[in-house]
């Protein structure tokens, strides 16, 4: 997945184009239909969206860019003089948790303590450990602001439905999209639906994504993209 650019994530129209995740979705869907590896393509996100919070204190926000820059680190054989390299992802892996492990816990309780539960529920994740990440992102659900809540909120749809929790799947995705954020848009969330419905229940995708029909941009493509999908009336 490419990196989003701290520059691009200001733009709201960016963020919620971005928020559809498509490329994202195209190439692991499998991926995420089976662990909820979307919280951790949705956590670049929050790189950006943490840049413009100008009421941030200093210290905590440098110490969770700090952390990021682990994350956001490449995997690179040969070390380069004055980069931040890892040879081996597992390396990486140790080195990401220890940062968010040390950030969440000297700064409990504040915006960046849940960001950094948020980077520690998307590690465990991807890496499988999904009872760990759920109650990473339940944490973040119930504590979080509006944004990273909602984000939390739909990595935990994801989860949901990965080990045959639909119902709360479901729910957790309807909530979002009577109540879409900066990080989580409406159009996000009925896709995210659509997809999970396409296949036991394709009338009612079909009816969740029929007014997303003339969107233009990344929404209506995946939308014309799924359509192709769903089984004649």
């Amino acid at each position: 997945m490419a990196r989003i650019t701290r520059k691009e994530l200001k733009s709201d129209k960016f963020a919620l184009e971005v928020g559809q995740t498509v490329s994202f979705f195209e190439e692991h869907r499998q991926e995420i239909l089976r662990y909820g590896a979307i919280a951790l393509g949705a956590a670049v996100l929050i790189a950006g969206f943490l840049v413009y919070q100008k009421h941030q204190r200093a210290g905590r926000e440098e110490a969770l860019s700090s952390a990021i820059l682990v994350q956001e680190a490449p995997i690179e054989a040969a070390p380069r003089p004055g980069a931040l390299t890892f040879p081996t992802q597992a390396a990486k892996d140790e080195a990401t948790t220890k940062a968010f492990s040390s950030l969440a816990a000297k700064y409990s309780g504040t915006t960046e303590g849940e960001v950094a539960q948020y980077y520690l529920g998307a590690i465990e994740a991807d890496a499988s450990k999904m009872a760990e990440a759920e109650k990473r992102f339940q944490e973040v659900a119930q504590h979080g602001n509006a944004n990273f809540a909602s984000l939390a909120k739909f990595s935990l749809a994801q989860i949901y439905y990965s080990d045959g929790r639909d119902a709360q799947g479901e729910a957790i995705l309807r909530d979002l999209m009577e109540h879409p954020t900066t990080l989580v848009s409406k159009e996000q969330a009925t896709i995210t639906l659509a997809r999970y419905l396409m296949i036991k229940r394709p009338a009612e995708a079909r009816k969740l994504l029929d007014p997303l029909k003339t969107v233009g941009g990344p929404v209506g493509q995946l939308v014309l993209s799924l359509y192709g999908q769903l089984p004649p009336q």
